[in-house]
């Protein structure tokens, strides 16, 4: 539940649910998302989730941060609705031409790569939340194997469909992007389409993932 409600500038204001990363706190974010935006409260201009936070931003003529903070006490949090959570499986090929920290990843880890694919596509990912670059999804949680951290030096180039590992989450990256995350390979799948106005992401906080690994000629022919 939110342990504290504070205001964050002028015209927003942020849920604090606590200094733990983990599911179970993470969908209590999601659940009060979800339901505010459900409701589409006049003055609410954005909500943005986090691991553990949620921001809600709101414009000051019509609305003020003791209204906001009211009804967010008041607010009946129901469990997240199925029919709203989606349950996707994320083709990946994971040819070396892809995988492009794969070695190092063998180095840091002490893992033969068949080890580590093994036990990245034997878990399934929970999203708890998308931002970064547009609709990019913060994935967890990786077996604790395969945890490491960013990369020493970033790259200035991820290739888009990138999926990447760091920490407890994995991701993919929606656009060619600056990052630092150790790369394992690469999904043809559209993860964030602009053009698509009402739901441009591909994978929204609380989906479930499931990534399956395909070949480099699955790949090619994928979007054919």
């Amino acid at each position: 539940m939110i342990k504290n409600i504070s205001n964050l500038g002028d015209t927003a204001l942020y849920c604090d649910f606590g200094d733990e990363v983990n599911k179970d706190i993470n969908s209590q974010v999601i659940k009060y998302f979800r339901s505010l935006k459900g409701r589409n409260i006049e003055g609410i201009i954005n909500l943005t989730p986090s691991y553990n936070k949620l921001i809600v931003s709101f414009d000051l003529n019509k609305i003020n941060f003791k209204g906001i903070k009211k009804l967010i006490e008041n607010e009946n949090v129901n469990e997240i609705n199925e029919n709203f959570v989606k349950k996707i499986e994320i083709p990946i090929c994971c040819e070396d031409t892809f995988a492009l920290d794969i070695k190092r990843l063998e180095s840091k880890l002490f893992l033969k790569r068949e080890k580590i694919y093994e036990s990245f596509f034997e878990k399934e990912y929970f999203c708890y939340m998308t931002g970064f670059i547009a609709g990019m999804p913060f994935l967890g949680d990786l077996e604790k194997n395969l945890r490491l951290n960013r990369l020493d030096t970033p790259r200035v180039k991820v290739p888009k469909g990138s999926v990447g590992l760091t920490e407890q989450f994995a991701n993919i990256y929606t656009y060619e992007s600056p990052g630092g995350w150790n790369i394992i390979g690469n999904t043809p799948l559209k993860i964030f389409d602009s053009s698509k106005e009402k739901s441009p992401n591909l994978i929204n906080p609380g989906d479930t993932i499931k990534f399956k690994k395909i070949s480099l000629e699955e790949y090619g022919n994928f979007n054919e």
